[in-house]
Order: C-alpha cells, then structure tokens, then sequence
C-alpha cells in the first residue's frame, strides 16, 4: 500500500458517514421506491427486487470512480 491510500479510505470513509446521516435523516426514503423495483408481497412470502435502485448505485459509483481516475 502506498501513501495514496490512506486520503482514499479517508474520502470513502466520509461518503459512508454522509449517506448514513442523509438516510437517518430521511432524505434517501426515495430509494428502493423507485418505478421498475419489484415487490412482491403475499400472505408467507416477501420478495423485493431493486433492479433500478441498483442501476443508480452503479451509475453513481462509476462515475465517482472515473473522476478518481483522473
């Protein structure tokens, strides 16, 4: 590991704490209702399939990766 890596786990670190204060806050209850998540809910079963919940997080990640890259 060289010294690069500790400002990045600094910076990661912070996004975690700001997504958990923004979903303790609720400012993220949009996500995982988002048109296209599938719910399934029935007397014994509960199924949930966050297809574009997932597609956003991934989206987001790869651009934050692709600014880091630069």
């Amino acid at each position: 590991m060289g010294r690069d890596f500790g400002p990045l786990l600094v910076a990661v670190g912070l996004l975690v704490v700001l997504a958990g204060v923004l979903a303790w806050n609720g400012w993220l209850s949009w996500f995982g209702h988002l048109p296209g998540d599938v719910r399934i809910d029935r007397e014994n079963v509960r199924v949930y399939i966050p297809w574009v919940s997932m597609i956003v997080v991934s989206v987001v990640v790869s651009i934050v990766i692709s600014l880091f890259r630069r």
